[in-house]
This record gives structure tokens, sequence and C-alpha cells, in this order.
């Protein structure tokens, strides 16, 4: 696209009354071409373990409820209600706070952009076997008609479509991120509703000064 539109513009030259859109289109091109590549070079440092991880004490609630708070104008503008239920208690785990958030950017962003317009996103963190778990639901718009392995593979998506302009490597780079840190990425997927679930182990209790 990119080619051909700088063809169109050569051929009419600037002061041609169409050349505004097509700079529209290249610019928008241009910029999709920029995150794909961004995205693809992020993908090959994450599954060869050449990122750097630095691991820290977080607490997984606060971390995802703030970047629900990123995404509540998003999910307003396509109607989507976000439900969450969180435990009372904060759960601890060890990970890189830069990369937990990509993983967790990314797994939104797929609901906002895939998420059948006007439904539920169903959001849980719990505790189990010793783990942190982030769940994750919601009902595909498009017919999910692929193994739910194969949508982690690289430039992999569930809408053949393809009607929207995501690269493909979303699940990708969430999955290797995820194990980058140590822990666990799946997904499931049952009939159009899609689920994810991303896990660590619980971070050790912080030991109580003494009095």
């Amino acid at each position: 696209s990119i080619i051909n539109y700088v063809v169109l513009l050569k051929k009419k030259g600037l002061d041609s009354p169409d050349a505004p859109a097509y700079l529209e289109v290249l610019d928008r091109k241009s910029q999709r071409l920029k995150k794909l590549t961004e995205d693809l070079v992020e993908a090959s440092k994450a599954s060869t373990g050449s990122l750097p991880v630095h691991l820290e004490r977080l607490g997984m609630v606060q971390l995802f409820q703030q970047a629900l708070g990123e995404f509540e104008e998003k999910f307003e503008q396509n109607h989507l209600t976000v439900v969450p239920r969180f435990p009372p208690d904060e759960l601890w785990i060890m990970a890189d706070g830069r990369h937990l958030w990509r993983v967790i950017d990314n797994l939104l962003g797929n609901c906002n952009k895939y998420t059948q317009e006007g439904t539920r996103i169903y959001a849980d963190i719990f505790r189990q076997d010793g783990r942190a778990v982030l769940s994750i639901k919601n009902v595909s718009r498009q017919q999910l008609n692929i193994p739910a392995q194969q949508l982690m593979e690289r430039f992999v998506r569930g809408d053949e479509s393809r009607t929207t302009e995501g690269s493909g490597l979303g699940l990708s780079i969430a999955r290797s991120l995820t194990e980058l840190q140590g822990g666990q990425f799946n997904i499931d997927i049952d009939g159009d509703l899609f689920k994810v679930f991303v896990s660590f182990p619980e971070a050790p209790a912080l030991p109580v000064p003494a009095i």
C-alpha cells in the first residue's frame, strides 16, 4: 500500500486534490508498519530470552486495576462492560513490572479489538495452589475457528476476515514475556468464549519486623 500510494503521488503531484487523502493513508500505513516492526523485534527478543528481567515484589490486583483504568474510555466506546472479581487482600508476586504491564496491556488490547460489542469482559484474580492467577474471559466478535494453541503462534489471529489491523503478535509476545518472568500463560476456547489465564507463584511473605 505504501509503495502504491507513493507511485500515485509521484504521478499526480503534491498539488493534486487527491494528495491529502493519499498522505493520510501513507501516514496510517507507515505507523502500522512501525508498530509491526517494533512488535516483531520485541517478540524475537522475548522468545529468545534476550530481554533483561528485573524481578520485584508486585501486587497483581493493583497493577491490573491500573491497567483497567487506562482502558476504561476505550471499553466505553465499544460498549464493553468489565466485571471484575478480586480478592479482599492483595496477591503478591515476583515479576518485572514493565514486562507484566505489557502482558496485561496486550490482553486488554485484544479484548478491546476482538470482543463482541455490547458484551461483558470477566476479569478475575484469585489464589490457586500457591499461585496468583489472572483470568480474563470475553465473547469473540468473530468466530474462533482455530485451536487455542495455534492462536498463540506468531502472526496468527482468530478472525480470518482480518477486519482489524492487529499484527497477530500480541498473544505470542504476552506468552513469551510471561514465561520469561517465570510465569505460566494458557488460553482456552469454548465456542466463541475466549479465556486466558496468567499465573505466577505467590511471593514469600515479608518478614515481620522485630519489636
